[in-house]
This record gives C-alpha cells, sequence and structure tokens, in this order.
C-alpha cells in the first residue's frame, strides 16, 4: 500500500507539471494563466499531505510492527524453541530411569539423579516460556492499537489539510464558474456574428475556383520549401491510398498521418533521387519520386498542384548540390517557427464549449430540469442519459459510483451530444422520472435531500430509489392479459408491404460503381443521397396515442415490449423501474425484443434509450433477424445509422440466408445501401491498416456524426441536397 501510494504521489507530481506547462503555454490568456496556476499550487500542496501522510503510514504501522516482530516474537521463538529442547531432555530422562533395572543399583542412582536435575530445569524453563507468551500477548495488543490509532490520527490529519485548503479555494472556484457562463454567452454571440460574416462572403465570392497556394520557397526561413496534402500509395499488397501532409525540409520529402506526429522520412537525401510522371496508372495527377533504394508513388489534387511539387522537389534537388550550410541550424529555424496546426486545435475547446452550452439550454427547458433531480439544487451541469435526468455535480458524483448498469453520467457543459442523445433527454426529464422513482416518498415518510445535506444522506437516499427501488409504486399481483401488440411479420410480409409504399426517386440512382467509391468521394455522395427523413423523425409525423393507464397491469417485460412499439417512453421508464429485463423476449411473438418492437414502431429515439440501458442491438428472433435486419426491411435509415454506430453485425444472416445488404440492394434502397456498404469498406480498410491507423474508422465516424448532427439540427441541408439531385436527374 505505501509503494503504491507513493507511486501514485509520483505519477500526481509529473500531472502537475503538465498543469504547469500548460498554464506557461496559456501565458497571453491571463484567465486560463493564472487558474491553472491556482489550481496547480493547491493540487500541489496536496501531493505533499499525501506524501506526509504515507511517510507517517511508514513510521506509525510498518516501522513499529516490524519492530515488534523482529524483536519481541524473536525473543519469544527463543524462549519456545528452549522449552521444547528441555521437553526433550525431559522425555530422554524418563525414558532411560524407566529402562533400569532395580539389580543395577549403581545405574539406578545416576538414571534418578539425572530425571531430578532435567525436571527442575524444565519447571523452570516452562516458567520462563510461559511469562515469555503473557508478555508477548499483552505487548501485540497494545502494540497493534497504537500502530492503528496513530494511522487514523494521520488520516484525520489529512482530510482536515485537504478540507481547509479547498475551503480557502471554493470562492475563487465559484468566481471562475460565474466567469465561465459569460464567456459562453460572449463565445455564442461571437459565433453568430462569424456565421453572418460567413454567410455574406459566402454570398459575394466564388469558391468553385481552386485558388490552393503553388508557392514554393527554397530559401524559406523555417526549412520548409513546400507544403500540403498528397495522396500516397502504399506498399502493401492491397496498394491503397492514404491521404497525408507531405512537405520538403531540410534534403528530405517527409510526411505526417497527424499534425503532432513525428514526420516519417521517405527520401533520405534529394540528391539521391529523381521525381518523373507517371501517366500509365488509372488515378490522374499522378508524379513519382525515386532513389536508388526505393520510390514512392504520390497523387495531387490537380495538374496546377503536380506540376507545383515536381517543380519544387527538382528546385530542391538542384539547391542541395549547391547548399554548403550547416543543417543543424536549419533544424533550429525549423523547430522555432509557429505552426498553423496549433491553430486549428485551439478552436475545438470553443466549438465544444459551444456545443455544451446548446445542450444545457435544450435539456434545461423540459419541466423540472432547471433543479437537481434527487436534491433540487439550482442550476444542475450533469445527466443521467438513460435515466433522462439532469444532477447536480455532487449527485453525479453518486450516481457515477452506482456503476454504468444504474446510471450513466455525462457533463451538459463539457461533453459533446448526439441529436437522438439530447431527443431522449427531452423526452423525458425530472419531471417524469420522480413520479415514477419517488411514487410513494410522501406515504413513507421518507425525507428528500435538500442542497445543503450531507453527502451520505443523498447517498443513502439515491441508493434506495435507483438500486433499491423502495420508493417505486408496485404493481398489483392480479394482471389481466393485454390485447396482443403487433407481431414482428415475417421477412416476405414486410417485403410485400415495404414494396407497396412510395421508395425514394433516389434509389434509382444507386449503383455498385458509384457506391464503392473512396472514403472522400463515399461523403459527398452520402450528402447527395440520404433524405431528409433518414436520420430524424418528421416533426409532424402523427404519433401513436399514449399507452393507457391499465398498461401498468401488464408484467414489466411486456409493457417495455408494448411501449417501445408505441413510443411512449415514460411508460418504458415505468417498466425499467418495475424491473423489467431490458431484452426481455416474447416467446409468443417470434421472440422479438423490445428493441425490435421500437424497430417496428419507427422511433430513433426509443432505440436509442433502450440501447442505453443495455439493450443487445445483435438479439436476434426466432426467424434469425436481428434489430438491423428489420431497419432495413423498413428502410428506416436513422435506425439503420444508429445500430452500425453502436457495433451492429452487418453480416449475420437471417434464415433465408440474407443479410441487411442483400436486403437493402433488393429493396433498391441507396440511403441504407451506401450505408451498410460505407460500414463495410471501413471495417476492410481497418483490418488492412491494423490496430493503429484507422483513416477508415475516422472517416467513418466523421460522416457518420455529420449527417446525425444534419439531419436533427439543420435538415434544411439534406432537403437542398436532394432537390439539387433531382435537377440534376
Amino acid at each position: 500500500m505505501i509503494d503504491t501510494g507513493k507511486a501514485f504521489c509520483a505519477a500526481n507530481k509529473q500531472f502537475m507539471n503538465g498543469i504547469r506547462d500548460l498554464a506557461q503555454y496559456s501565458n497571453k490568456d491571463l484567465l486560463v494563466e493564472t487558474s491553472l496556476t491556482k489550481f496547480s499550487d493547491n493540487l500541489q500542496e496536496m501531493i505533499s499531505y499525501h506524501t506526509t501522510l504515507f511517510d507517517q503510514t511508514q513510521r506509525s504501522i510498518k516501522a513499529q510492527l516490524q519492530t515488534f516482530v523482529k524483536e519481541d516474537i524473536r525473543k519469544f521463538k527463543d524462549a519456545k524453541k528452549q522449552f521444547e529442547k528441555v521437553s526433550e531432555e525431559k522425555e530422554n530422562a524418563l525414558a532411560k530411569n524407566a529402562q533400569v533395572q532395580r539389580n543395577k543399583q549403581h545405574e539406578v542412582e545416576e538414571a534418578t539423579n539425572i530425571l531430578t536435575a532435567t525436571r527442575k530445569c524444565f519447571r523452570h524453563i516452562a516458567l520462563d516460556y510461559v511469562l515469555q507468551i503473557n508478555v508477548l500477548q499483552s505487548k501485540r495488543r497494545s502494540e497493534i492499537l497504537k500502530s492503528m490509532l496513530s494511522f487514523m490520527s494521520a488520516h484525520l490529519t489529512f482530510f482536515h489539510q485537504g478540507y481547509d485548503l479547498f475551503s480557502e479555494l471554493k470562492p475563487y472556484m465559484n468566481d471562475l464558474g460565474a466567469q465561465l457562463d459569460r464567456l459562453g454567452v460572449d463565445a455564442a454571440k461571437e459565433k453568430r456574428d462569424m456565421e453572418q460574416k460567413h454567410s455574406t462572403i459566402q454570398q459575394k465570392q466564388d469558391f468553385s475556383s481552386d485558388d490552393t497556394k503553388l508557392e514554393y520557397n527554397v530559401d524559406a526561413a523555417n526549412g520548409i520549401v513546400m507544403e500540403g496534402y498528397l495522396f500516397k500509395r502504399a506498399s502493401n499488397a492491397f496498394k491503397t491510398w492514404n491521404r497525408r501532409w507531405f512537405s520538403i525540409q531540410n534534403n528530405q520529402l517527409v510526411y505526417q498521418k497527424k499534425f503532432k506526429d513525428n514526420p516519417t522520412v521517405v527520401v533520405e537525401d534529394l540528391r539521391l533521387c529523381t521525381v518523373k510522371h507517371c501517366e500509365d496508372i488509372e488515378r490522374r495527377f499522378c508524379f513519382e519520386v525515386v532513389s536508388p533504394t526505393k520510390s514512392c508513388m504520390l497523387q495531387a489534387d490537380s495538374e496546377k498542384l503536380r506540376q507545383a511539387w515536381i517543380k519544387a522537389v527538382q528546385t530542391s534537388i538542384a539547391t542541395a548540390y549547391r547548399e554548403k550550410g550547416d543543417e543543424s541550424e536549419k533544424l533550429e529555424k525549423k523547430s522555432s517557427s509557429p505552426s498553423t496546426g496549433s491553430l486549428e486545435s485551439g478552436s475545438e475547446p470553443k466549438e465544444k464549449l459551444l456545443k455544451g452550452e446548446s445542450a444545457l439550454q435544450q435539456v434545461q427547458c423540459i419541466a423540472g430540469n432547471i433543479t437537481c433531480c434527487d436534491c433540487g439544487l439550482a442550476d444542475p451541469r450533469w445527466a443521467s442519459i438513460n435515466l433522462g435526468i439532469t444532477l447536480c455535480i455532487e449527485c453525479s458524483g453518486i450516481h457515477r459510483s452506482l456503476g454504468v448498469h444504474f446510471s450513466k453520467v455525462r457533463s451538459l457543459t463539457l461533453d459533446t451530444w448526439e441529436p437522438e442523445l439530447l431527443k431522449l433527454m427531452c423526452e423525458l426529464g425530472n419531471g417524469v422520472i420522480n413520479r415514477i422513482y419517488e411514487a410513494k416518498v410522501e406515504r413513507m415518510g421518507v425525507k428528500k435531500p435538500q442542497p445543503g445535506s450531507q453527502r451520505q444522506e443523498k447517498e443513502a437516499y439515491i441508493r434506495a430509489k435507483y438500486v433499491e427501488r423502495k420508493f417505486v409504486e408496485r404493481q398489483p399481483a392480479s394482471v389481466s392479459p393485454p390485447e396482443p401488440g403487433p407481431k414482428v411479420l415475417p421477412l416476405s410480409q414486410e417485403e410485400k408491404r415495404l414494396s407497396g409504399t412510395e421508395k425514394s426517386p433516389l434509389a434509382a440512382r444507386s449503383s455498385d460503381s458509384g457506391i464503392q467509391r473512396s472514403a472522400d468521394d463515399s461523403r459527398e455522395h452520402l450528402a447527395s443521397t440520404l433524405s431528409t427523413n433518414s436520420l430524424c423523425e418528421p416533426e409532424g409525423e402523427k404519433r401513436d396515442p399514449p399507452v393507457p393507464r391499465d398498461s401498468t397491469q401488464l408484467r414489466p417485460g411486456l409493457q417495455l415490449y408494448r411501449a417501445a412499439y408505441k413510443k411512449n417512453l415514460p411508460d418504458m421508464a415505468e417498466a425499467l423501474a418495475h424491473g423489467a429485463e431490458v431484452n426481455w423476449v416474447n416467446a409468443e411473438e417470434n421472440k422479438a425484443t423490445p428493441l425490435i418492437q421500437a424497430v417496428l414502431g419507427g422511433s430513433l429515439v426509443t432505440c436509442e434509450f433502450l440501447l442505453q440501458n443495455g439493450a443487445n442491438v445483435n438479439h436476434r428472433d426466432v426467424k434469425g433477424r436481428g434489430p438491423l435486419h428489420h431497419a432495413t426491411v423498413l428502410g428506416h435509415t436513422g435506425q439503420v445509422c444508429l445500430f452500425l454506430k453502436r457495433g451492429a453485425n452487418q453480416h449475420a444472416a437471417d434464415e433465408d440466408g440474407k443479410d441487411p445488404l442483400s436486403i437493402a440492394v433488393e429493396a433498391a434502397n441507396a440511403d441504407i445501401v451506401t450505408l451498410l456498404r460505407l460500414a463495410r469498406m471501413n471495417e476492410e480498410m481497418r483490418e488492412s491498416e491494423g490496430l493503429f491507423g484507422q483513416p477508415g474508422d475516422e472517416t467513418y465516424q466523421d460522416i457518420f456524426r455529420d449527417f446525425s448532427q444534419m439531419a436533427s439540427n439543420n435538415p434544411e441541408k439534406l432537403n437542398r441536397f436532394q432537390q439539387s439531385d433531382s435537377q440534376k436527374s
């Protein structure tokens, strides 16, 4: 424990050094630098308190108990060995005395004298041995309790010091929180202003022309002659093309996969290589850099860029022969030059802050969400996404300790939020959940915690509420059988129903050659083919009426099953509170699960709610069809996108031997075919690249995330894509 604690303190010190470095890098931002410095100083002081605690533990427990073991117990062991030796000698004397014959008087006297002496010695040693036992037992009690008392006193001092330290820091933290709120408002206003400027510039300027800078400079101060993106053909058997950031610097051709990665050298010395056009391969704008040991096939984005890169390489080769300067001086200049990549990375926290504020505003608009669901503290900044409630920071910490199978906690201001999760939070809320989980609080006479209540009181209440579910209104024992719900149709019937509906006019334009493209082309193809209604529910869609109250008389699993089809999230939450199994199987309806019923009901939010509560995305019914199969048959593109993001097995075939891709191809659903083939292409690219470096995976995630956001937040953009396609056709 002591060794692990010291290692923990050492790791914490490294972390503090990182925070101090970050504060130094932020020296132009006074607020960030001051805050990080203050926080690091306080945490450093806590580390010193922790180090002192482990030193006192070393002295109070380890040193004292080791002294007790080495000295007192060793004396006891020596006395025990002596006692056992004398005991053995006494036994031998007794045996020898018994063996002497009575007619040998001399031997009888000798044996008797030895026995008497041995017995006397034994009694003395036995008395000493008993004394050692009593002394050891008495000292053992005092030594152990003394050590533990000292250890607990050290802990008491440690926690008092920490409490005093952070009590002094609390006012500053409150002020900083208020400043961050104001910064969020200012950032949102700045974003609106920038969007207006962007829109104005977009209307006045033509962006269709290629304005890429083609300059190269062999005398650049930072040593970089030319840099930019090029496609590089891999040397593996697949000959895949990957987009990388190339640069010519210090008589070398290098590339980076990401900005912060160390450069990978393609050509060690440009003086030993040549460059030439390549017109004998299938791709355009290609050129080859050849060295004595290897060749590298590259592709530019246009003919202008190819000529510029070839000219830059040729000029660098010529310059390298004349260059006599010291290469180390160039390296120093290169390392001291500013990099544009840091500017791009610096915009990420601002973007995340804006997304977080948007999520906070949307979620807090729901009734009851402006206060913590469990203690009532105002302005909660945390949420439980599987319960659909908002929480204060202290209650969110208690929820985290329950485990993700009870509550999944996420920040409303620091984390990014998928659109389907935001809709889920807006469908439930503190009012709905408290009506379920606190139904019997007043009747039982239980006092709900207040914002100022002790943490132990809040923790006991939250465990009773969500883990033990003590306050949930129990269902009566007698239940009446419900009317049968919608059954899972066989595949042929679903296909007939799908064929009877109006198909998208975009489906006829889908072809194998158009779908099997590179990752970048797939992004444009997906943007031009997905319809507005494919990834989000229509605003004006007529929803089924809510489940009547007598549905609560159902068994919890069946209630969840029925409510999933009717898109009734409050009833689903109530069923889970009553102990419903989220993967409950309806043996009477083809062994379908609530997730399959949610697919048939056509609600993306219902599927998200079940998945957040542990639904198995790969469970298959009696016909061998999982949720992905049913979503594909029904043409629910948004659900297909959600299931693929959650790891659905798209290769699984039903009892007819059809996987989701073959079903989508037969139905001529271009949207779903595109998604499934893009996901399959991503798997193949990931396998070819190995565990590290997954460009296909990054593109795949970007496409799904972009279109999920677009369908939920900016559906007019998808309308624009659809209209432009129809005009072209």
